[in-house]
């Protein structure tokens, strides 16, 4: 499993004046975050506009095995006319960007031990029977009887929707944004390896697996002749196959997962991410409404159903879980 982690929103209206979002419960238990409007965009997660903004820490805790640990979210919003930015923080001792990566041992090529951090926020675009009151848990597991590898992340009915923004630090940060998705009911969409109710927005993203046919190696290295745009990883774009295996020395690693050049509504959600002093930053940002029906169109004068989760180098479901959240916008 992972970790589900929540959101809340705050700005200010001019430079001098600190605002705060109102963390505080109602009287269902579903917690109402607070967005304030700005008239200058956060340039990142630097900007200076940030200081400004009071964190609201969002308590978690987990469930299952891990039910006895705890934790919080430290999150701030703002937005504009056009734009909505979320900064979340969240401890994480380790900045896990393995992702199963080649690793040579001088005879064979072995995976190596490791997943990726991520974050990913679900707003409601359609109503969710039951998401505005009990969150995840009503599109992210099924009954509890049932083997973890029969779980399915969808709908119950073909009229529920939801909008899923997936940041992956080892397949989305390189290319500084998060994955655009939507929630629908399960299937086997194509190039997934399981029921599931996640579908991805028009363009291209994603990654390809670094293999040869036979999954005894990887295929692509570095271009010897480009300077990796994002050190660290292989972007598909920059790789090409190589040619000679006698170059590669005992530790040498190369990337499993290449990201792949994101475009189309697909790479609506921009980002910004560093992870220091153990603790993980992610600034995500998208326009208020992107004019496609598999998004969510945030029209300030409403209220938006929607969840956090966090994932701790995982590829698996997640472990920590928030109540139900509410998000309003006041200039």
């Amino acid at each position: 499993m992972s970790k589900w982690l929540i959101a809340a929103f705050a700005a200010l209206f001019g430079a001098a004046i600190v605002l705060a979002a109102a963390p505080s419960p109602d009287d269902t238990g579903v917690m109402t975050i607070t967005a304030r409007r700005v008239q200058t965009p956060p340039a990142g997660i630097d900007d200076p506009v940030w200081q400004r903004v009071v964190p609201v820490q969002v308590p978690v805790a987990g469930r299952l095995e891990l039910a006895d640990v705890e934790g919080a979210v430290s999150t701030k919003a703002l937005f504009t006319d056009d734009e909505l930015f979320f900064l979340l923080s969240w401890e994480d001792p380790t900045r896990s960007i393995t992702k199963e990566s080649w690793r040579f041992d001088g005879e064979k090529w072995v995976h190596l031990k490791g997943d990726e951090d991520r974050i990913a926020l679900l707003f409601e675009i359609d109503r969710i029977n039951q998401f505005s009151s009990k969150s995840c848990a009503v599109v992210c597991h099924s009954p509890a009887d049932l083997p973890r590898t029969q779980w399915k992340l969808a709908t119950r009915s073909p009229s529920e929707k939801g909008d899923l923004w997936h940041w992956k630090a080892a397949r989305s940060a390189p290319y500084r944004h998060a994955d655009d998705g939507w929630l629908t009911v399960a299937g086997n969409p194509s190039g997934s390896y399981r029921e599931t109710g996640r579908r991805y927005d028009t363009g291209s993203g994603g990654d390809a697996k670094n293999e040869t046919p036979d999954g005894s190696r990887p295929l692509y290295m570095q271009d010897p002749a480009r300077k990796p745009s994002s050190p660290g990883f292989l972007l598909l774009e920059e790789a090409v196959p190589i040619a000679d295996y006698s170059i590669f020395k005992a530790g040498d690693v190369v990337p499993y997962r290449l990201p792949v050049k994101p475009s189309g509504s697909r790479f609506d959600v921009k980002a910004e991410s560093r992870h220091a002093d153990g603790r993980w930053i992610v600034m995500l940002h998208r326009k208020l409404d992107t004019g496609q029906d598999n998004d969510v169109a945030f029209d300030v004068r409403k209220r938006f159903s929607f969840a956090i989760a966090v994932f701790d180098d995982s590829g698996a479901d997640h472990s920590k879980a928030t109540r139900s959240l509410t998000l309003i916008f006041k200039r």
